[in-house]
This record gives structure tokens, sequence and C-alpha cells, in this order.
């Protein structure tokens, strides 16, 4: 783990209100995941910067255990041009920690990193957090994935 400020950037895509607690979240984001992938929505947003996928977790009601909403998208230039049925919003700037997840990169596999960060003691702030998937790194020998929760 390493700590990184990252400025505010923009993300468009497609979102869904969960929670952890009540199970649905391990219903509606495998769901969004696939809609994002089966209709090809990366190539449908406007102003991206590049092809790595983001899926944040933002607009916390309480903390993980409260409802949340997981946008998944790309980055992008602006919000000027939100596709109708897509969701634009700006992350802030914030400090966080950055977590790198080697191997096993599965879909279980980021749920039990999750269950570690949930479990451990950072001072989490709840602006937004956030999992980055890029080609190169998903795609490389050993693949992997960042994560970066925002912490006080």
């Amino acid at each position: 783990m390493s700590k990184e400020i990252i400025n505010s950037f923009y993300i468009i895509g497609i979102a869904v209100k969960t929670c952890n607690t009540d199970g649905t979240a391990a219903q509606d984001i495998p769901a969004l995941w696939g809609r994002f992938m089966g209709e090809q929505l990366e190539n449908k947003i406007p102003n991206r910067l590049d092809d790595t996928v983001y899926c944040v977790y933002t607009d916390y009601e309480s903390d993980f255990q409260g409802p949340y909403l997981t946008l998944l998208g790309c980055r992008v230039s602006s919000l000027d041009e939100v596709p109708e049925g897509m969701v634009g919003k700006e992350i802030p700037a914030a400090t966080y920690e950055k977590i790198l997840l080697e191997g096993d990169i599965s879909g279980e596999a980021i749920y039990g990193a999750w269950g570690k960060i949930w479990a451990s003691d950072l001072n989490r702030a709840y602006k937004a957090d956030f999992e980055k998937y890029s080609a190169d790194k998903c795609q490389a020998e050993i693949p992997s994935v960042e994560i970066f929760v925002s912490i006080k």
C-alpha cells in the first residue's frame, strides 16, 4: 500500500445505487459490468481520455455498510456531453491509499480485497473509492488492478 494525492477528474459511464449489507452489491455490480462490456459502452463515451475503465464507489450515505453509488465508466476531459442513460461525475481531489492486486484479478479476488479493506483500520474519507483497469496491466503476464481508497 502507498499513499497518493490525486487531483479531481471526470468519469462518464453507467451507474447503480447499491448496498453491501443486504447482498444487492454482489448482484448489482457484476450485472453492471455485464451490461458495460456486453454493450461495449466504453465506445459510446464522448471525450474519453483513454481506454482505462474505472469502477467508482461514491455518494456514500454513511460508510461501506450503507447505500452508495457504483459508477462504471471511463475518464473524460469534460462532462459537457453525457449520453442519455449514462451518468457523469466529478471525482473529488483526495488523498488515497493505493492497493495493488496482482495475479488473480477475477471478481471474487476484487471482492476479497474489498473485504480486507472493510476490515482494516484505514481512516476512510468515503468521498470516492475506485478500481482502475488499464489494458496493459490487466493483460500483463502477471495481471494487476489498482484499488484507490479515499482516506482522511
